[in-house]
């Protein structure tokens, strides 16, 4: 391992000068940019094995902070495994509060990048490389700050457990053994969700607090068949048939939905929205029977989820021969469903829609599990506007819906409050996570260790 890290350390080295230009100011933010130029250098990519090799390094920088090494524990399972470190609290006796994030990241093709996504560049302002803002940013000041913490002998109430999870993005079987392990947490606060947005100006406009996720659910749609000769086609097509099938889902518009999150964050958005969809805004918010304003919402992709369930095709597969018929057809059909609404209930509709018993209807499972929103707690709520007030005065802060999944789903269905509460801002459309170029602010890493320290403090 010493030797792992010594190789690492030579080939994660960013530029002086590019350093220079961009570099934060604080003692714990320089840590939080070292932490995180390291951190994406661990290709932490299912199949990979390197969340290990990440979370040894991560709990020497902690132990080097003070931390005992027993307090810092790495679970192995399978190639990933989970991370914890824990800061005793003066009331043992309390429910813990969970600091959630991830260590593993999405796969990234080199040859698609104008970077190699595993080697970190500090250029233009920002941090590139994939993972760098899903989700090794928040990891950084997160970890950074607990250092700081460390070394200060801060002692918060009741005993603070870092987290980090080693399949988030694929299986989350990490985070089902994690969540077993603290099912007894009081509060879990996730790294991975939340965070503000900065208009074109560079100036924050609104903070999102996560407080609810979309429920996934994938299916296939088996369509088979004798098949036979391309030449002499029978009335039933294997692929015809599946296609009217998947026109019909794909047509179909799910029942709009409301709950305590998605009317808050609506109606707190409404004000600064102009025009019609600010007008649908209001009107939803108010009336969630309001049928024309959720089709309004609907319309436009960064509202759509949250005013219903979605369900899409995603992948279509048939045949097996040009001249053919085919004997085979498939389709993924990919749901997020609004909390609350059982994945039956959703199989039902999917089964319905079909209209065919011949089209096997399959749930595919991937570790995802049902879970409702979190009830809008005030100490949390009363908290982070506290934090956003003093990075930026007069921001509202918004209750939001995950369109996505995180972490967070295991936490809440086992009745834990869970919340959104990332520290970083940055502009919505430069927000890659996922896709090519994936970066993060290097302006963001300041205030983003403030972020979490102020947080802490204030709920602990």
């Amino acid at each position: 391992m010493r030797h792992l890290f010594a190789v690492l350390a030579a080939s994660t080295l960013i530029p002086a000068a590019a350093i220079a230009q961009d570099a934060p100011t604080s003692a714990t933010g320089k840590e939080a940019l070292g932490l995180l130029t390291r951190g994406i250098a661990f290709k932490t990519v299912q199949g990979e094995g390197q969340v290990p090799a990440y979370a040894a390094y991560l709990k020497q920088q902690l132990v080097s902070a003070g931390f005992a090494d027993g307090d810092v524990t790495f679970v192995p399972i399978g190639e990933t495994g989970y991370l914890t470190a824990r800061i005793a609290g003066r009331d043992r006796k309390a429910k813990p509060t969970v600091v959630l994030g991830h260590m593993d990241v999405v796969a990234a093709d080199a040859k698609d990048w104008t970077r190699d996504p595993f080697t970190p560049v500090v250029e233009d302002g920002y941090v590139f490389g994939r993972g760098s803002l899903d989700n090794k940013a928040n990891v950084s000041l997160v970890v950074a700050t607990l250092m700081k913490l460390k070394r200060e002998k801060w002692v918060p109430k009741r005993d603070l457990v870092l987290v980090l999870t080693g399949d988030e993005e694929t299986e989350m079987k990490t985070t089902q053994a994690a969540a077993n392990a603290f099912a007894n947490a009081g509060l879990v606060l996730n790294a991975d969700a939340g965070g503000g947005a900065l208009g074109e100006d560079g100036k924050p406009i609104a903070y999102g607090l996560q407080a609810a996720e979309k429920v996934y659910g994938d299916w296939h749609l088996t369509v088979t068949d004798p098949g036979g000769h391309s030449s002499r086609p029978g009335p039933r097509n294997a692929i015809a048939v599946l296609a009217n099938a998947v026109v019909r889902i794909a047509n179909y518009r799910f029942p709009p939905q409301q709950n305590e999150i998605t009317k808050a964050s609506l109606a707190g958005t409404a004000a600064a929205t102009p025009g019609e969809l600010g007008a649908a805004m209001k009107a939803f918010a108010a009336n969630p029977a309001d049928t024309a304003a959720a089709d309004i919402l609907s319309a436009d992709k960064r509202y759509v989820g949250q005013v219903r369930t979605t369900c899409v095709p995603t992948m279509f597969n048939g045949g097996h021969a040009p001249n053919a018929l085919p004997q085979r057809a498939m389709a993924n059909i990919n749901c997020r469903i609004f909390p609350g609404t059982p994945r039956a209930e959703i199989e039902k509709k999917l089964v319905e829609l079909v209209a065919d018993p011949t089209i096997k209807v399959t749930f595919r499972d991937n570790g995802t599990i049902e879970a409702g929103a979190s009830p809008l707690d005030p100490k949390v709520v009363g908290a982070v506007k506290a934090v956003v007030a003093k990075r930026a005065p007069g921001t509202p802060v918004l209750p939001m819906q995950e369109a996505g999944a995180t972490d967070s789903m295991h936490f809440r269905a086992k009745g834990i409050p869970s919340f959104g509460v990332g520290g970083v801002f940055m502009k919505p459309g430069e927000i890659f996570a996922h896709g090519l170029n994936e970066r993060v602010p290097v302006a963001t890493i300041d205030p983003g260790v403030v972020w979490w320290e102020e947080l802490l403090k204030t709920l602990g």
